[in-house]
């Protein structure tokens, strides 16, 4: 805090036990930036590549001979182009980093998602199993979180763009001109960042122009978030695009299970409606079935035969009366 001259509130947004959402501060001395990235550990294998990143971007452009010449032939030729032509501010150049690294990281997940959700929606189309489903609503949680970080980050990129005063707050470099009033620009920058070699280069002296220049110019760092926004806004279109994508698959599931589910519910009809139909035979059988003497109820054998057929021919009847009823009312497709 000393240091860099921040708040104790400013530490707390880095602490990723704390549930702080996305920010981009500009403080006296240093830029406060919280995007689900957290530097804990610089030899850790995720964090590895991030360190050479800014040990590439910071690198003195005008370091003694001797270390130009020795690591000549380790360090490619468009890197040292890449730090001769890059004359962006120090804050710029570090911000730039995180800014990569964090639409670099969501971009690479979200790839992910995508290559494990195509072939997990075809094989559900193909089977619907509980397997499958299970594997699809994990895959859906998963998308859920992920596109709650983007849209995290997106938000606050946006909201920064929206602001000229939070974006000018980011000029360190600037800020430290006017405050040194007393020094010139080259000291002044080299006081800020200790690592430049006495003798002023190229990107110190474009960000002390920089600095000098209209202090309410912040083009410069407009373009460089607006880039990573749209990096960043490419990225929740792709999951947009992914979430649509299983909407459709499962309302394509609802209807085959629709389907199914009608075809049981005819099912039933058709037995429900056989059923009614043959309870006529039940009610027939109970009636010469009494044991009451009448007149009629000895010597019916010749009667008996009658009475099967014309029940029957009822009992078809009813049926058929029934599912045509049902056809009508679209109860039973034809």
């Amino acid at each position: 805090m000393h240091r860099v001259q921040i708040h104790a509130r400013d530490l707390r947004i880095l602490d990723p036990l704390l549930s702080y959402p996305s920010t981009i501060l500009g403080r006296e001395k240093a830029i406060v930036l919280n995007l689900e990235i957290l530097l804990r550990d610089p030899l850790d294998d995720k964090v590895a590549p991030i360190v050479e990143e800014l040990r590439r971007r910071l690198k003195p452009v005008n370091a003694d001979d001797g270390d130009n010449i020795s690591g000549r032939e380790s360090v490619p030729q468009h890197d040292l182009d890449t730090g001769e032509e890059d004359e962006s501010p120090f804050e710029f150049r570090a911000l730039e980093v995180a800014l990569e690294a964090i639409c670099s990281y969501l971009a690479a997940r979200t790839i992910e998602l995508e290559m494990a959700v195509f072939p997990a929606l075809d094989m559900l189309t193909e089977k619907i199993s509980s397997r499958n489903l299970d594997r699809l609503r994990k895959l859906k949680s998963q998308m859920t979180r992920l596109t709650a970080r983007v849209q995290k980050v997106r938000d606050e990129l946006e909201k920064l763009l929206d602001d000229d005063d939070d974006m000018d707050e980011l000029y360190l470099s600037r800020k430290l001109v006017g405050a040194s009033s007393s020094l010139s620009g080259s000291a002044a920058f080299l006081h800020y960042s200790p690592s430049m070699g006495s003798k002023p280069s190229r990107a110190s002296r474009a960000s002390v122009a920089t600095a000098l220049g209209d202090e309410n110019d912040v083009g410069e760092v407009e373009m460089l978030v607006e880039s990573y926004f749209m990096q960043i806004d490419g990225t929740l279109n792709k999951l947009t695009t992914i979430r649509e994508y299983i909407d459709s698959t499962e309302d394509y599931i609802n209807i085959q299970l629709d389907n199914k589910r009608n075809q049981l519910i005819q099912l039933e009809l058709i037995l429900s409606s056989g059923t009614l139909s043959l309870s006529i035979y039940s009610l027939v059988a109970g009636i010469f079935g009494v044991n009451i003497p009448y007149t009629w109820n000895t010597g019916y054998g010749y009667l008996f035969k009658w009475v099967v057929i014309i029940t029957g021919i009822f009992c078809a009847v009813v049926f058929i009366l029934i599912m045509s009823y049902a056809r009508y009312k679209g109860l039973v497709g034809s």
